[in-house]
């Protein structure tokens, strides 16, 4: 009976205890038109990194973007990428590219803190020369790949383009928090807001 009693109060604890994280917080939704209108104002460009969204969803932000990059025959000196708290999620939309990855970045320099991408984007990292032991993907539309902060990333090559969404888990909370309203300025004014 003592056992019983005993696995009855943990139950009754159990369901007390467990709180949302982001409680009372709204859903977000993004439509394909608004991604594609991102998407649409830089095709043709080198790269870009736009950040549509960024969400505060309780204990971690979660910042939505999209990236276009053109064709690529080699990486350029220090283009290995790395984040030190943000760690990435890329969904291709379209294109196909060979994305390498890995912890072990060879002369890995730290970005300067009013780098665009430092201030807006991911926070702190570096650029390395290249990543060791790496492991090489050959990214196709549908594809998916994580990127834990703290990983070396370069593409390598990319045929002709490649567009991808990327959601960026940000704990640290350092991307300026960017909510549908500020996404519609962002796109009305050509992007000149950052």
């Amino acid at each position: 009976m003592r056992t019983l009693t005993l696995l009855l109060g943990v139950i009754v604890v159990l369901p007390l205890s467990a709180q949302p994280s982001c409680n009372k917080c709204p859903a977000t939704y993004v439509s394909s038109d608004e991604l594609q209108a991102y998407l649409k104002r830089v095709e043709g460009t080198a790269v870009s990194d736009q950040q549509v969204r960024a969400l505060d969803v309780g204990k971690t932000n979660v910042d939505i973007a999209v990236v276009y990059r053109g064709k690529l025959a080699a990486p350029a000196k220090q283009s290995v990428a790395e984040h030190d708290k943000v760690s990435e999620v890329y969904h291709v939309i379209d294109g196909s590219a060979t994305l390498v990855t890995g912890p072990d970045i060879v002369d890995l320099k730290p970005r300067s803190a009013d780098d665009r991408a430092v201030r807006l984007l991911n926070g702190t990292g570096g650029n390395g020369a290249s990543i060791r032991n790496g492991v090489t993907y050959k990214l196709k539309a549908g594809d998916v790949v994580v990127i834990p902060a703290g990983t070396g990333h370069l593409f390598t090559r990319i045929d002709d383009h490649i567009r991808y969404l990327m959601i960026r888990l940000d704990p640290a909370k350092i991307a300026p928090l960017k909510d549908e309203a500020a996404s519609k300025a962002d796109l009305a004014s050509g992007g000149k807001g950052n």
